[in-house]
């Protein structure tokens, strides 16, 4: 099973090509695979959620620096 540092790795060596053709838009990564684009990410996360239950899988909008969380909620995240 990938981890999602697997799945930020993969999305980081798309990138450059998404940004051109779907920036923007949001995008699903999962087991290092480009899963599809989306107009919301409501629709990424129905996908995800519906073929690949509770994950890891990365759901990133295109072309948007990755938000950056206080490490409390990261530890609780991963270790919930």
């Amino acid at each position: 099973m990938a981890a999602l540092s697997d799945e930020i790795s993969a999305y980081e060596r798309m990138k450059n090509d998404l940004e051109t053709d779907y920036f923007g838009q949001w995008v699903l990564v999962h087991h290092e695979k480009l899963i599809g684009t989306y107009e919301s990410f409501e629709s990424a996360a129905d996908n995800a959620v519906q073929r690949f239950g509770e994950g890891p899988y990365l759901i990133r909008q295109i072309g948007i620096p990755a938000p950056s969380l206080p490490a409390s909620v990261l530890y609780r995240s991963v270790h919930a």
